[in-house]
């Protein structure tokens, strides 16, 4: 009876997904209306995968991710183009203040993507109106094309944006997850891979109704708990929870010197050594940053700060150049400064769809190189070679940067 009251007072969960169709492909296309309804390929050339293809491309079996020469060879009159990180942030950062202004509760799962969690909202409106509301919105103001579901929970509700696209909408009423799901591909299921479908097909099971149908334990003996997991997603059944989104999560240092420092090539040295400092706890976090500020501090105690919007990154050589330049522009020239700090905003795990492009899989590959040495060895174990005397320094008592600080 207990239980039975605990259910009936828990309010039935309302969740959409939605989703940029697209993104990249419609980004570019609004900047060069001539590519629409052409197979367009996102990415970088030769070595590079693609990052992003239209629907004509997808046609010829282009998917994302592939090497750019595969897709070339299923699409020779493909038009490639390499891409531009700064309008994709840009426009994910109106899709989510869009959403953000709108939601009660949501969740940025990558740069194009977002679960908003309306439970209770049916109280007070209609979800699905105002779902396609909301959707109508983000049209009106960026000229994007995005689609969603609605459903019970995240799995139901991201099945069903797949089978809306493009640029559609679907609504999963209660009760109705397995009729929805019966149908379709075990694939479908977000998770199945190809090892597991290939498994599944030699077990006679290539619906979700096949799935839903074969006893749990069968799966256990099979697929071990996985097993359960998509027995119980075979049943429409998914416990994912809406991960709040918040944009004002931060990481940053400062360092108060034990003397003045005039000296401009030092204190950009200074500057260099706390960028790479944060930059590494960002990658530590999994994080990417699409904001950065320089703040300093004078004797007197006048203390001015300068931030930037950049590209979500968080990759060293990117940051260091943007510290620089909100450096000059913030430093004034022959005054000493007493304090100094660099601080990371906007952090996101969106990034990763961003760096599908030529040559970043080798650069990542070197940063986790780097940081796996520094976790072994210590934070101040590699450092720019510009702060060879200064490492010295540290290492025999000189300033250290403060504790890095993150912001929640």
């Amino acid at each position: 009876m207990y239980l039975a009251i605990i259910m009936a007072s828990t309010p039935q969960r309302i969740i959409a997904h939605f989703d940029l169709d697209a993104f990249f492909v419609s980004v570019e296309c609004l900047g060069d209306t001539s590519l629409k309804g052409k197979p367009l390929l996102v990415g970088g050339r030769e070595r590079g995968v693609v990052a992003a293809c239209s629907y004509e491309a997808r046609k010829f079996g282009i998917h994302s991710a592939m090497p750019m020469k595969t897709a070339m060879r299923l699409c020779p009159q493909a038009i490639v183009i390499k891409g531009n990180r700064g309008e994709y942030s840009k426009y994910s950062r109106i899709v989510t203040g869009i959403i953000a202004d709108k939601a009660p509760l949501f969740e940025k799962a990558s740069i194009d993507e977002f679960y908003l969690d309306l439970t209770g909202m049916d109280k007070y409106f209609n979800p699905f109106q105002w779902t396609i509301d909301l959707r109508q919105e983000i049209i009106d103001k960026t000229q994007l094309p995005i689609s969603f579901g609605l459903a019970s929970n995240k799995m139901i509700a991201k099945i069903a944006t797949d089978a809306a696209k493009p640029n559609g909408y679907l609504h999963i009423p209660f009760g109705k997850e397995k009729e929805f799901l019966a149908p379709l591909a075990v694939n479908k299921i977000h998770g199945v891979g190809a090892h597991t479908w290939k498994a599944l097909q030699e077990l006679g099971i290539t619906t979700i109704r096949e799935l839903s149908e074969r006893p749990v334990e069968f799966l256990e003996k099979r697929f071990g708990k996985y097993g359960a997991d998509l027995w119980n997603k075979s049943q429409g059944l998914h416990f994912g929870e809406v991960t709040p989104y918040y944009e004002a999560k931060s990481i940053s240092t400062e360092s108060t010197f034990e003397e003045n420092i005039l000296d401009t090539a030092r204190l950009l040295d200074e500057l260099v050594h706390m960028t790479e400092r944060v930059a590494y706890e960002l990658r530590q976090d999994n994080k990417m940053a699409g904001c950065i500020a320089v703040k300093i501090r004078y004797p007197d105690f006048e203390t001015t700060s300068r931030q930037s919007a950049i590209d979500y990154t968080f990759y060293d050589d990117e940051l260091i150049p943007q510290a620089k330049e909100l450096f000059h522009k913030l430093y004034r020239k022959g005054q000493p400064v007493r304090l100094m700090g660099v601080r990371l905003s906007e952090l996101t795990e969106e990034a990763v769809q961003t760096n599908l492009f030529s040559n970043v899989e080798r650069k990542t590959e070197l940063y986790k190189a780097i940081d796996d040495v520094k976790n072994r060895f210590g934070k101040y174990s590699i450092m720019k070679a510009t702060g060879a005397g200064q490492n010295a320094a540290r290492r025999s008592g000189g300033n250290l940067p403060g504790k890095s600080r993150k912001e929640k």
